[in-house]
């Protein structure tokens, strides 16, 4: 069994990302400190960290809970995303160091191996590790906040994406992949333009499909007809 502050810290982390965790869902302090081996005092250290970096709300009286998903956030989610992604990449191109970019592509390897392996969890996982490094690339203190709470719920929204159910999802999917190589060729060549276009080309391309989780397709009109309507038009005759 792991133990510690640190493999809680990554476990919670790790679960809200993949939507292990519901949003909204209440975390048991004294089951966790069971379960890490810890006194409630550093499980308490972790929840405090994970709020301040937009995974967790803590209410007083209350607890800890997952952040929610609710109208509101998702609407402002789609409202600035593409703004905050672009700006990013712009700074991230002007700033980066070759350490980082070395790092990048080893995280985008990772992630072509997950989606060759269709490990949607490691899938999850690498895609938000590589928009945060893209952040630290930015070196901007203002931006990053704002950019790691929006990889929390591109991550949780977009879980649907990393298990394509069509054709076109894994073509989308592809797609992806290829981005992330476009990336690391237009940091490299400091070619802030490309990055931007990239930016919002791989943005639409997950768009449609997070959306799709948020509001899915209607029930065809004729879905019940051997259902509760005929048992109500019996009943009516």
């Amino acid at each position: 069994m792991k133990v510690g502050k640190g493999n809680l810290y990554d476990d919670l982390r790790r679960q809200i990302l993949t939507m292990e965790l519901d949003p909204d869902q209440d975390l048991d302090e004294v089951i966790l400190s069971e379960r890490y081996g810890l006194s409630r005092t550093p499980v308490r250290d972790v929840f405090r960290r994970l709020a301040g970096e937009g995974y967790l709300d803590i209410k007083e009286n209350k607890g800890a809970r997952v952040a929610p998903m609710n109208h509101a956030t998702l609407r402002n989610f789609f409202l600035v995303a593409p703004m905050i992604y672009a700006a990013v990449g712009r700074l991230a191109v002007q700033n980066f160091k070759a350490d980082q970019l070395e790092e990048l592509a080893r995280c985008q390897e990772r992630f072509r191996a997950a989606s060759e392996d269709a490990d949607v969890t490691a899938m999850v996982l690498e895609n938000n590790r590589f928009h945060e490094i893209i952040g630290e690339m930015s070196g901007n203190v203002y931006l990053r906040p704002s950019l790691n709470r929006l990889l929390i719920d591109h991550a949780r929204i977009g879980n649907t994406f990393y298990r394509p159910q069509s054709k076109e999802m894994t073509l989308r999917l592809r797609q992806s992949v290829e981005h992330h190589d476009g990336f690391i060729s237009a940091i490299a060549a400091r070619d802030e333009q490309t990055v931007v276009d990239l930016v919002f080309d791989h943005w639409e391309l997950s768009r449609d499909t997070m959306e799709m989780y948020i509001a899915p397709q209607a029930m065809q009109a004729d879905a019940l007809v051997d259902g509760p309507t005929s048992l109500l038009v019996e009943k009516i005759s």
